[in-house]
């Protein structure tokens, strides 16, 4: 049996669900003398996030971390399913998916590291950073050609919806 162009999903795609250190962050984690913990995001990714939910796509954090300004910048995306501190991503997501009624094919998980692993086996459109560990390069069905925090999340929401006739130019001052 041939196997299926990751673009072939695209079109079923009603939801994203993210991983935050490695995907939305680049993994690295500058440290404060008082201990805090310290991210940096991508505005591009910002941008697409907030626009996938302007258009109706759901949109979901699931991770491991539990840094509040991450929690706090995901809110001022109009991100509202942002689960973190999570052991078990397969029950959390089974709990979000219940919830709004969503069938794992039309699922888009990106993530990057072993604590995604499994999860990703479980949706329809499993994806991965450039620089995501072997292991998970080895079930993804789409791996970016950015790296995490440096775009990723931007190219696979931007790629679905263009295919599904979503995206569109406008010149928003007030987007971020």
């Amino acid at each position: 049996m041939e196997e299926k162009s990751y673009k072939e999903y695209l079109q079923h795609i009603t939801t994203f669900i993210f991983d935050v250190d490695g995907v939305l962050t680049n993994g690295k984690v500058a440290i404060t003398t008082q201990g805090e913990l310290l991210r940096e995001m991508h505005v591009k990714d910002g941008y697409a996030l907030k626009t996938a939910i302007k258009q109706g796509f759901n949109v979901c954090i699931i991770s491991g971390g539990s840094n509040e300004g991450v929690r706090l910048r995901l809110r001022d995306l109009g991100i509202t399913d942002i689960y973190l501190s999570v052991h078990d991503k397969i029950e959390t997501m089974d709990e979000y998916l219940d919830v709004y009624s969503i069938k794992r094919e039309n699922v888009l998980y990106m993530g990057d590291d072993i604590p995604d692993y499994y999860v990703m086996q479980e949706v329809g459109l499993p994806t991965c950073p450039q620089d995501a560990v072997p292991e998970v390069k080895g079930i993804s069905k789409y791996i970016s050609h950015k790296k995490g925090g440096e775009g990723c999340v931007r190219d696979v929401v931007e790629q679905v919806m263009k295919v599904q006739g979503k995206w569109e130019i406008k010149i928003d001052a007030n987007i971020y």
